[in-house]
């Protein structure tokens, strides 16, 4: 995948899944970096009206497995995420809010990502880490 063409290939892929429902939208993709964008709103808050912290965790879990799709040949293996973890540094209550991943380590079977998500205005939403593994898939 290359450029603008990363982007289409991501959006498509996710359709009809959790994270089409969030309303996630990848922005920009290039190798060890991942940019994403999720609403605020009826999908994604909590009943006192802020973001809720499970749909921020999938927001980093979702750029990160992104950014591991990117660096391997998905016709041999698959990516799954198998830790993360967030510290909720701050709220949004509506707009949008931007997450990016960037690769801390690469190795041949496993993957860490640093993923902060910030709010319209680049206020600190949450800092969290994503451990992705990389799965050989049978032939």
């Amino acid at each position: 995948m290359n450029g603008s063409h990363k982007i289409l290939e991501l959006n498509a892929l996710c359709k009809n899944t959790l994270i089409d429902n969030l309303g996630i939208e990848f922005l920009s993709a290039k190798e060890g970096e991942v940019v994403a964008k999720m609403p605020v709103d009826a999908r994604t808050i909590q009943p006192f009206k802020i973001l809720h912290g499970g749909a921020s965790l999938a927001l980093a879990e979702t750029v990160a497995s992104a950014g591991s799709a990117l660096l391997v040949d998905l016709s041999n293996s698959a990516v799954v995420g198998i830790e993360v973890n967030g510290n909720h540094v701050g709220s949004a209550n509506s707009g949008f809010v931007i997450a990016t991943a960037i690769i801390a380590h690469k190795g041949e079977r496993t993957h860490v990502w640093n993923v902060e998500i910030v709010d319209e205005t680049n206020r600190k939403i949450m800092i969290g880490r994503v451990t992705v593994m990389v799965v050989p898939k049978k032939q």
